[in-house]
């Protein structure tokens, strides 16, 4: 008998005379949701270190100026609900400084916003190159937690989940910000 029969026999032997049954999980968490997710989820996306603003839909297109700054570049992809002038639609990523997208739903407890690149989202690059991502969120999209996001989201597209702007501390554990994405993120909640 080698050493991994002998390992084996012992741990079989061991659970042999175990309790097999399953307690089972608690699932309240599904149910419960804040008092007032649009807030919570502004205070998680602001934890994050993203910048946020909350407007009406005739405010939204100044909102949007104003949270591109200074690009001069800025990417929106075709669906994009509001008519920005004078920006440009191209393929060439390098070339942008900002995007400015939708989002299928932002989730209150994590601050997080799920593209799944539908209409006025684009590819998912378009939400990683250029340094400065501003995305657009209705009221209205926002949920409670991830079990109603993962619910409510359509498991064959594709689905980028965004928590903050790019960042990593994997070098001294400094945190650097803009290694593996936009630098800055800019989340825009439009009431309804």
């Amino acid at each position: 008998m080698s050493a991994r029969d002998e390992i084996l026999a012992s741990v079989r032997g061991a659970l042999r005379n175990a309790d097999r049954t399953e307690a089972p999980v608690p699932r309240g968490y599904r149910t419960v949701a804040p008092p007032n997710i649009v807030d919570l989820f502004a205070e998680r996306v602001v934890d994050y270190r993203a910048a946020l603003t909350r407007c009406t839909a005739a405010e939204l297109p100044d909102a949007i100026r104003k949270a591109l700054g200074p690009a001069r570049k800025v990417l929106v992809p075709e669906g994009f609900p509001v008519k920005l002038d004078g920006v440009p639609d191209a393929a060439d990523l390098d070339m942008f400084d900002a995007v400015v997208t939708t989002a299928a739903l932002g989730i209150a407890t994590t601050g997080t916003l799920v593209l799944d690149h539908g209409p006025g989202q684009g590819r998912r690059a378009l939400s990683l190159v250029p340094d400065v991502h501003v995305c657009v969120l209705r009221e209205d999209r926002i949920v409670p937690g991830v079990p109603q996001a993962v619910a409510a989201l359509d498991p064959a597209r594709p689905q980028t989940w965004v928590s903050g702007p790019s960042a990593t501390s994997d070098i001294e554990l400094t945190r650097v910000e803009g290694v593996h994405g936009p630098r800055t993120l800019h989340v825009i909640v439009v009431a309804d």
